[in-house]
């Protein structure tokens, strides 16, 4: 894998699965970036609310109190500009529709490789 420099950066993983959270977090610790974790949609709005400096925001689809879709259309009432990237285990055309109609930028289908993962988060940094 290519290691990209995302030193200063500001990435929010937002998964409520503990292995998963802890996989995302190894992958993208080796870039520099400054890594922020939710476990919940909510604490994803809050989070986000109080860092207005994050660039890049990696959101589970299946979450607990508020899902990804309804997480990821309350923060872009506040934050219009933060890109931000579904993680979900499907794939269908119609599930891929859904996902960025609901703002998200893009979408990694699970299980993410940390190359493809790298690849995606550099595709909208300058």
């Amino acid at each position: 894998m290519n290691v990209k420099n995302f030193a200063g950066i500001k990435i929010l993983i937002v998964e409520d699965d503990l292995s998963s959270r802890l996989y995302l977090n190894k992958i993208i610790e080796k870039s520099g970036a400054i890594i922020l974790n939710a476990g919940d949609g909510l604490e994803a709005i809050e989070i986000s609310r109080q860092n207005p400096d994050i660039a890049v925001i990696l959101m589970d689809i299946q979450l607990p109190l508020m899902d990804g879709y309804t997480s990821a259309k309350k923060i872009r009432e506040f934050r219009d500009k933060v890109v931000i990237i579904a993680q979900t285990a499907y794939g269908l055309s119609g599930d891929m529709e859904n996902i960025l109609a609901s703002g998200f930028d893009d979408y990694l289908i699970k299980p993410i490789y940390s190359g493809q993962l790298i690849e995606k988060i550099s595709s909208f940094l300058p």
